[in-house]
């Protein structure tokens, strides 16, 4: 397991070989240090702006290779328009995200970034899911827990009510100002209102318990689309009840 101490020394060794790196013409911070609000278990956010006149992926290989002299276990890659999140897994458990922009599109998308040196692009803001579309990724996974349950396949059953419950949070995180992705903001949500959903997890694989939470999930999301949506709600009010109806008892 990293230590605090370990994580700022990386981080402090990385913002400095970023300002000696020529073809780096800015850094930021971001994730919750950029906002001062990072613990003991928070990793290492970093984004770098690549210099328009510079090889972009051979950048990405220095970095690379810079990465491996600090035990690093494996990376992940994860593509967000021309921009690349290259994410490290360290061998004492700590992550490090670097990402590499192009310098027109570096910039802040959202709170979570805080320049370091260089300059930003003024960047379009990262917009919350719309109610509408959770509303239906809701009714789509409803949809799929109820095949799924007829069919006997337990635990993708379990995994669609899951997914119900998921879109439910995020209309409550919605509703309430907060973070609505990857439940970011769920546990910041009132006590009343996460406690309003212990009813739709899934305890148990058995048919009995799975139509239970199915119905007590249809509810929690119904609940939070009402007032999310109210005319969607309505129309899709019946029907919900209906599938999560369908072989109970």
């Amino acid at each position: 397991m990293f230590t605090p101490e370990q994580r700022e020394q990386l981080r402090d060794s990385l913002i400095s070989a970023a300002r000696q790196d020529t073809r780096i013409v800015a850094a930021a911070l971001t994730g919750s240090a950029a906002l001062g609000r990072q613990d003991e278990w928070s990793d290492i956010d970093l984004a770098l702006s690549v210099a328009r006149d510079a090889d972009y992926q051979q950048v990405v290989a220095d970095w690379t290779d810079r990465m491996t002299g600090h035990d690093v276990v494996t990376h992940l890659d994860m593509p967000l328009g021309d921009a690349l999140f290259r994410v490290f897994l360290l061998r004492n458990t700590l992550q490090v995200d670097l990402s590499f922009w192009p310098e027109a599109e570096f910039g802040a998308t959202g709170p979570k970034f805080r320049l370091l040196f260089g300059a930003a692009e003024e960047q379009e803001q990262v917009r919350p899911p719309a109610a509408e579309w959770l509303i239906g990724m809701g009714w789509l996974y409803a949809l799929h827990a109820r095949s799924s349950i007829a069919r006997g396949r337990v635990w993708q059953a379990g995994y669609m009510i899951n997914g119900m419950r998921e879109q439910a949070f995020a209309l409550a995180c919605l509703r309430y100002e907060l973070p609505a992705v990857q439940a970011r903001g769920t546990d910041d949500l009132p006590a009343e209102v996460t406690a309003s959903f212990s009813g739709t997890l899934v305890r148990s694989l058995d048919s009995a318990e799975l139509h239970r939470a199915f119905a007590a999930t249809a509810e929690a999301l119904l609940a939070e689309a009402v007032l999310a949506d109210p005319d969607l709600a309505d129309r899709i009010g019946a029907t919900l009840r209906e599938l999560a109806a369908v072989g109970a008892g």
